[in-house]
């Protein structure tokens, strides 16, 4: 009988609690490297770069093996790619906002913080911001906010010139730059996440960290130990090398640009080993601290509920194709490495699809549980996470630097056009992923081109690209 009688009651307290229950929301832990290529990372490809912890990560999570930055509107590629990331818009809509004001996106609060914090979650930044707009206004809490790179100096450039000059060494503390402050940049951004998150365990609210390394930009220091694991014999010369590239001038990529002017002209082989061991280095530099982040995220079981994003703003020649730069439309350039951990992501699986880097601001919200703003130009990633049979959302990847350069890809073509040249190259990526042979000039390839150029075409339609390539390439457009 009493069973009878309260039975009912029992019922009530425990159907109510189940409305009352809220869903947790997952912690995201967004790691940006500067300047990092896909195959700055071993188990990416790479054999000669040391990289355990991100191997691990790798192994721990899924892969966007062609993940692409859409380009620049000026030299500073870093500009344009954190823009876009940080708005949700493409490359010549987000640089009309950068050029005109980020107070309206602040105000109506669309950034990809405020997104986040809206949705009751607790916002971090620590590193690199580089948009033109405070940090500390749209993210709630920040650690030291890094310039777009860190200071360098004059003996960094046009070196080395043989085996003889050593007059700059990454690990000589004296040149400042990552050493200003006493302690390397990518250590203090290490100390700091740590920081932050020893404070998020105590809190109730979901974090939502974004994590910006300067490395491995130049000038690439580190220490000392760790440019000794890349003993110059051991650095290969990459298959594009070459001592010039023959369009360097009318693309954009002169003698007097920043990245360009970090090797002497023509390049060397020599030259190209120095930069390459030295890139290295600060990657794996870089990997330790990333390492440390991670553990410690494990030892306080946060990473039960914490999805762990890296990624990075693009990619770098450093040798590849006679440049040093990004402002190129080649994948060593455009490509960045792209790997997601975390509750229910599949463990050491890889996505063949092309994507957009800043599809990751439209995958979080998914994650999180927001929708997506009309404004968001960029795709969640979660689909393709969650099947190997979906489709990319993007047929094409459209690239551009200025109005010097263009670009489309497709999964098996690239043709990249040089405006000021009047010259066009075609790469077969199927056949030749490295981008060594252009066949533009093959008989049989025209008809390919003018299908290449007409979806370019409706690329900058999409993109609200106004360059007008028909004048420059008549015979095509």
């Amino acid at each position: 009988m009493k069973i009878y009688i309260f039975l009912p009651f029992f019922l009530f307290l425990f159907f109510n609690s189940c409305e009352k229950k809220e869903v947790v929301k997952p912690n995201i832990l967004f790691i940006f490297a500067d300047d990092q290529t896909y195959h700055g990372i071993n188990a990416l490809g790479n054999n000669e770069v040391i990289t355990p912890n991100l191997d691990k990560l790798v192994h721990s999570g899924l892969t966007f093996t062609h993940t692409y930055n859409m380009g620049a509107w000026n030299g500073a590629v870093c500009i344009a790619s954190r823009a876009m990331l940080n708005t949700g818009r493409m490359l010549w809509r987000a640089k009309n906002i950068a050029n005109t004001s980020y107070n309206s996106f602040k105000e109506n609060k669309m950034f990809w913080s405020q997104i986040m914090e809206k949705a009751g979650y607790e916002t971090y930044m620590t590193g690199k911001w580089h948009v033109n707009y405070p940090a500390d206004s749209i993210f709630n809490f920040t650690g030291q906010i890094r310039p777009g790179m860190p200071a360098t100096v004059e003996e960094s450039y046009n070196r080395p010139q043989s085996d003889k000059n050593s007059t700059w060494l990454p690990w000589q503390t004296k040149w400042g730059g990552f050493w200003e402050g006493g302690k390397h940049w990518s250590e203090v951004i290490s100390d700091e996440t740590i920081e932050f998150l020893n404070q998020a365990k105590e809190k109730e609210n979901p974090f939502f960290m974004y994590i910006a390394f300067n490395a491995p930009h130049d000038p690439r220091q580190s220490p000392k130990e760790f440019v000794n694991k890349y003993p110059l014999e051991n650095i290969s010369i990459p298959n594009s090398y070459l001592p010039e590239y023959p369009f360097k001038n009318e693309m954009g990529c002169t003698e007097s640009l920043r990245d360009e002017r970090l090797a002497p002209f023509p390049r060397t082989e020599y030259s190209v080993k120095v930069h390459r061991q030295e890139y290295y280095a600060i990657i794996t530099h870089m990997d330790e601290q990333v390492g440390k982040i991670i553990s410690h995220l494990k030892k306080t079981r946060q990473d039960k509920n914490t999805y762990i994003i890296f990624s990075a703003d693009h990619g770098l020649s450093c040798g590849n194709h006679g440049l040093m730069g990004k402002q190129n439309m080649y994948d060593h350039s455009m490509r960045v490495p792209l790997i997601i951990a975390g509750p229910d992501i599949p463990k050491n699986e890889k996505r063949e699809m092309q994507v957009y880097l800043q599809d990751l601001m439209a995958t979080t919200l998914n994650i999180a549980g927001i929708n997506k703003p009309e404004y968001v130009d960029f795709n969640s990633l979660l689909p393709m996470i969650k099947s190997k049979d979906a489709t990319s959302n993007y047929h094409e990847i459209y690239g551009a630097y200025l109005n010097q350069q263009r670009m489309i890809r497709t999964e098996n073509y690239k043709l990249i056009l040089y405006p000021e040249a009047k010259k066009y190259r075609l790469y077969n990526l199927k056949n030749d992923p490295e981008e060594l042979t252009d066949i533009c000039d093959e008989p049989d390839k025209f008809p390919l081109i003018e299908d290449l150029a007409i979806k370019l075409k409706k690329q900058q339609i999409l993109m609200d690209d106004t360059l007008d390539l028909t004048r420059f390439f008549p015979e095509i457009f």
